[in-house]
């Protein structure tokens, strides 16, 4: 507790120090007072009273006392907002009383800090951060995107991915947003694999024919892996459409969605292509026959041989964990293979000369894989089995 005639003393006092101290024991007291009206209304004075004091310490101090309360005046948080830098960066940022409509006006006209204060605060609506970002300071944009909890809807993200989706830092803010829309993600992945083409380490580490085929591979499971992501979180198919409207769904497609596990985006393929119920096109995938199965893809527009493999394909996923199996996906794809070949004596059809070509690419990749997790855990029983007693003599090696 402070006297009565001691504040007056450090209120008055010529040192701006004990003036600052005066300034924020009154801020805490308004804040805390429980009184008479009339013992608020001289505090509030008081306070009035310490924004007009020359020394930036003493408004320092003042709107230290005020800034984090929900309760300090409006009046005197809006006056310290336009105080000198360091008082109003604080107050930009940490002050809970300052809403939407008081920075809306001031934030075509901030500098870079006072950007960077608005965008720290505790709570930011997507509106006052489409405004931060319209601003169009890298820095500062980079900052609003790192900020998951702030929504900036899809339209704001899908422009941000066209304009800033070259830049590998602000493409990698924007992949790290969960809320980015299915199309905007799918851009990215592909500005990125352009990145990764043109780089000068990858195209001296790989041959040029190889890197197009891993790239390729790899953005065939991003397209689908995406799909099947937008298939459990909405449902909606809107994902997929946009990809059938622009031509991006092939055999090649179909069937990497199926051997890499994307079940849901395959079957939103096929709802989408033959425009039937996506409840009744999961149930023939599931348990539907042969031929309800051949009648599906008919109604998708597949051609005779696809739509065959297609089924054969399903039938087999039936039986196998393609999602997380490699040697399961080896399997599947190796009976596929030399089943087109037994049936079109080794000369295979035209139709099918690209579905061909992805099972032959894909038998090498899950070969690779299979092989090496097989080698993984033969290498961990053998060790196992193997293992010498403590303290045996081990067998000392010639020099080579």
């Amino acid at each position: 507790m402070v006297g009565y005639q001691e504040f007056v003393s450090l209120s008055q006092s010529p040192d701006s120090e004990e003036r600052g101290s005066a300034a924020h024991l009154s801020a805490l007291a308004y804040l805390n007072h429980v009184g008479p009206a009339d013992e608020q209304a001289a505090l509030y004075a008081a306070l009035i009273g310490f924004l007009d004091d020359p020394s930036v310490k003493v408004r320092a101090a003042l709107a230290y006392g005020l800034l984090h309360s929900s309760e300090a005046p409006r009046p005197i948080m809006l006056a310290l907002l336009h105080d000198s830098a360091v008082i109003a960066r604080a107050v930009m940022q940490y002050s809970p009383v300052l809403i939407d409509a008081d920075l809306m006006g001031l934030i075509k006209t901030l500098d870079l800090s006072m950007l960077v204060a608005v965008v720290q605060r505790a709570r930011l609506s997507p509106r006052l951060a489409k405004a931060i970002v319209a601003r169009g300071h890298d820095p500062v944009t980079l900052r609003m995107l790192r900020r998951h909890e702030v929504a900036l809807g899809d339209v704001l993200l899908a422009e941000l991915a066209v304009s800033l989706g070259g830049n590998a830092e602000m493409r990698g803010a924007l992949l790290a947003r969960p809320d980015l829309p299915a199309a905007a993600r799918l851009l990215l992945v592909q500005k990125a694999t352009e990145a990764l083409r043109g780089a000068r380490i990858v195209k001296g580490a790989v041959e040029e024919d190889r890197l197009g085929r891993i790239l390729r591979d790899c953005g065939d499971t991003a397209l689908s892996a995406i799909g099947e992501r937008e298939a459990v979180r909405t449902g909606t198919g809107a994902y997929v459409a946009e990809l059938i409207v622009s031509d991006r769904v092939n055999t090649r497609v179909l069937l990497h969605a199926v051997v890499t596990g994307h079940v849901m985006f395959f079957a939103e393929c096929l709802a989408e292509l033959a425009q039937a119920p996506r409840a009744k096109v999961f149930s023939l995938l599931e348990n539907g026959s042969r031929p309800a199965l051949n009648a599906l893809l008919v109604r998708c527009g597949l051609g005779e041989g696809v739509r065959n493999l297609l089924a054969r394909l399903v039938l087999h996923a039936r039986a196998s964990d393609l999602a997380d199996d490699a040697a399961a996906r080896h399997y599947v794809v190796t009976v596929l293979t030399e089943e087109l070949i037994a049936e079109h004596g080794g000369v295979i059809p035209e139709e099918l000369e690209e579905a061909f070509a992805y099972l032959s690419e894909q038998n090498i990749l899950l070969a690779r894989k299979a092989a090496r997790g097989v080698m993984t855990a033969f290498a961990g029983e053998a060790a196992g089995a193997m293992a010498l007693p403590v303290g045996e003599e081990r067998l000392a090696l010639p020099a080579a």
